[in-house]
């Protein structure tokens, strides 16, 4: 396949065994002493301003930031300069970026050709018109030209939004109400998808905080890579207003956080035939990025509906949209359709100028740079980079890729999964383990923040996406940097196992 970030598919099971492993040990961290006395000195003495900077905000923002991204222990830093695969922090530290914006800068953070028709563009359109502009046919041709299932797009202006938008498509289409989520996955904000998040099985116990119970009613959570236990779900919809979609991350919910086999995709698109929901996949992450065709070319699938997020725009504001089959999409198209069902979405400043020329731009210097393929294979030496050293270290922490998108679990905060069919069974096992999760993700953060402090940008301390930016130099210094941790890796009695 041209363009694929994808070299290799690691087979769940062997993933799952070594998290397994992992989350029945206790906690392996950076030591006390280097946490304290090198780690947080770090912050104290280097990041003076981004400390400011913080503490100020804090009496204007909640929590101090505008996105759940930038916060970080001990406190977020503030970065004013991005170039490649690089970031620079307010007080002129520079760190390896492994967030790249959680994901859609595959071509390298603030890229110039596409910066450079940014500009362009500003000093004659502006960002905005609310009305018509050609760039809006020109990304829409772009991705149906390296994903033909894509016939039809509509840009939007979040993932978010996407989903919402997917989700109301597939009731009208269907006449079928409910709507089933894998278990962990995120598609989004919105009150019938916080349900589920982080922890399969949490359902409505851990997030859904502020949404009244039925928003979120025919809302329903399946085991990710589970085919039997979707089956049965869809089976006990059909006397429950039936289903409408089956909505999945293709790569595992949280971007592949919970690995599927290979073939589970096609599993899911035939039981979507047989019971009469649409199949939608959600690569606002995996879109351009795991290969120009998408996650849906990677595995061979013809989704009914796509979700688009993130790199849609490459990088730019404004990032989201729904493509699919024609009959499907067409049912959300604008202006009055007096009679007719059609799926409401709005949007002012959804694909405004700047943003669909930026998306257009980058997906075409995606095809042009082989840039997917760059970027994999990046991310399959760091991989193989990081599990040299873990082996070296003899630590437990479990490290896998899905071409860009790098797993490094060193807690397992995240591999718990409650799913049953039965609600109390669930909420049971999720409340006995909630300390433990919570102590895990905890974990976590500090391990996340002796990254940052070794100049390495992570998403949480347990994900890294790379770029096209990051050449074999670059992986290396990365490596070097991980080492300089590892080697204050220690066994705590945290989360001891029967205690």
């Amino acid at each position: 396949m041209n363009n694929c970030g994808i070299s290799r598919w690691e087979d769940p099971k062997d993933i799952n065994a070594r998290l397994n492993k992992l989350v029945s040990e206790p906690i392996w961290e950076v030591n006390d002493d280097y946490y304290e006395n090198e780690i947080l000195k770090y912050f104290d003495e280097k990041c003076k301003t981004s400390k400011a900077i913080f503490d100020e905000a804090k009496n204007y923002i909640p929590g101090g930031v505008q996105h759940n991204l930038a916060f970080n222990v001990p406190f977020p830093l503030a970065f004013s300069k991005a170039d490649g695969a690089y970031l620079y922090d307010e007080d002129g530290n520079q760190y390896i970026d492994f967030l790249q914006a959680g994901g859609p800068t595959i071509l390298g953070s603030n890229y110039a050709p596409v910066r450079d028709k940014v500009m362009e563009l500003l000093q004659t359109c502006g960002p905005v018109t609310g009305l018509l502009h050609e760039a809006e046919l020109l990304i829409a041709k772009e991705i149906n030209k390296h994903m033909p299932n894509v016939e039809m797009f509509r840009m939007l202006g979040s993932g978010t939004e996407s989903a919402m938008a997917a989700l109301r498509i597939a009731r009208i289409a269907t006449g079928n109400k409910r709507v089933i989520k894998i278990g962990g996955a995120y598609h989004g904000w919105s009150d019938q998808l916080v349900y589920g998040l982080k922890v399969p099985g949490s359902r409505a116990l851990l997030e859904s905080h502020g949404i009244t119970s039925g928003a979120y009613k025919r809302t329903d959570e399946v085991r990710a890579n589970d085919l039997d236990m979707l089956e049965k779900m869809l089976k006990k919809n059909k006397h429950r207003g039936g289903t409408a979609a089956v909505i999945v991350e293709p790569v595992g919910p949280e971007s592949g956080s919970r690995p599927v086999a290979y073939e589970y995709n096609k599993g899911v698109r035939a039981l979507c035939d047989k019971y009469g929901a649409l199949m939608i996949f959600d690569e606002v992450v995996t879109g351009f990025r795991v290969a120009l065709s998408g996650a849906q070319g990677y595995f061979d699938i013809v989704p009914d509906l796509t979700i688009f997020g993130k790199i849609v725009a490459g990088g730019y504001p404004g990032a989201g949209g729904v493509g699919g089959k024609t009959e499907y999409v067409q049912l959300m198209a604008a202006g009055l359709a007096t009679g007719k069902h059609r799926a409401y979405v709005g949007g002012t400043l959804a694909a405004n100028p700047m943003s669909a020329l930026a998306g257009y731009t980058a997906i075409q210097e995606i095809a042009r740079t082989n840039a997917c393929e760059i970027a994999g294979r990046a991310g399959d030496r760091l991989t193989d980079g990081l599990q040299m050293l873990l082996d070296k270290y003899g630590l437990p922490f479990a490290c896998y890729n899905q071409g860009s998108i790098v797993h490094l679990e060193c807690t397992g905060a995240m591999h718990f999964d409650f799913s049953s069919m039965n609600f109390l069974k669930s909420a049971t096992g999720l409340l006995k383990n909630k300390d433990m999760m919570y102590a895990r993700k905890d974990s976590m953060e500090r391990m996340g923040a002796a990254y940052m402090a070794n100049g390495l940008v992570t998403l949480a301390g347990s994900r890294l996406y790379t770029s096209m930016a990051d050449t074999d130099e670059v992986i290396d210094e990365a490596l070097n940097r991980f080492e300089n941790v590892f080697k204050h890796v220690v066994r705590t009695e945290k989360c001891m196992p029967g205690k």
